[in-house]
């Protein structure tokens, strides 16, 4: 995305409550009237121990980020909010237990009824519902897949989501479809092709492409120590992976063929 998208996609309610929360207790306390309204205190400065933790919160944002190779403005807000709030959480319960209570209804409510917003533009994804109807369709030798197995709370699958649906809405074919399938929903699937959906996995999202119903690509890879081998999941990453373009090309010409046959 670009910087000017992803201005406009942070005015969105979700990403404005969530920097407000995230900033709350910072913002309680730099605002004098605020401060001594709500901690009754002349002077309104972080104490030794708020300022160990906003540190700490820092360095655990910059790691988590940095690991899970996230490249623009919104994927590190995202990635953020969940420790920024928890670290607000716990300086809200170190200065009033109530505020603390406060704050913890507050940042439950938001997050059942404003979810993170997923991407809406243009896509040719296929969502398989369970194990069997993908395996149904693996079975046409005719047709190459390339399968996301991902779940809906992974950080990583929805920064990967607008990137996979806009390759599948330039590359999808008769021959060459994309599909998805959620191994949060389906942990059989997870089992059945090696891939661990754990909260602390390093293998969401995977990518399986699919040729005459067979595994002949995968990413990430495990190594011969059966390591995740990290993969950055780009647009430019995943074609050259996939070699999509000449994938597509040569399902381009297969289709063309097969309509010469028909009309012969």
């Amino acid at each position: 995305m670009s910087l000017k998208s992803d201005l406009i996609q942070v005015l969105r309610p979700y990403y404005l409550i969530n920097i407000a929360l995230s900033l709350s207790y910072l913002i309680s306390k730099k605002i004098p009237v605020l401060c001594e309204y709500l901690f009754q205190a002349e002077e309104c400065e972080l104490d030794g121990r708020e300022t160990e933790i906003l540190f700490f919160l820092l360095i655990v944002i910059t790691l988590r980020t940095r690991k899970s190779g996230r490249v623009n403005m919104i994927s590190y807000l995202s990635a953020s909010f969940i420790y920024t709030k928890i670290a607000n959480l716990i300086l809200w319960f170190y200065a009033d237990f109530v505020m603390g209570i406060i704050y913890g209804v507050v940042f439950i409510f938001t997050a059942l009824i404003l979810p993170e917003p997923t991407y809406s533009g243009p896509n040719r994804v296929i969502y398989f519902r369970d194990l069997k109807s993908l395996e149904d369709e693996l079975k046409d030798k005719n047709t190459i897949w390339l399968i996301e197995f991902y779940t809906v709370w992974s950080p990583s699958c929805i920064d990967f989501a607008p990137i996979y649906s806009e390759l599948s809405y330039k590359f999808s074919l008769d021959n060459l479809k994309f599909g998805k399938l959620d191994v949060g929903r389906f942990p059989e699937a997870a089992r059945k092709y090696r891939i661990n959906d754990g909260s602390l996995s390093k293998q969401l999202p995977t990518l399986i492409l699919f040729r005459d119903g067979e595994e002949s690509e995968r990413r990430p890879l495990i190594d011969a120590k059966n390591k995740v081998v990290k993969f950055n999941f780009s647009e430019e990453t995943v074609r050259g992976a996939f070699d999509i373009k000449n994938l597509f090309d040569s399902c381009k010409v297969g289709l063309k063929s097969k309509k010469h046959l028909k009309s012969d």
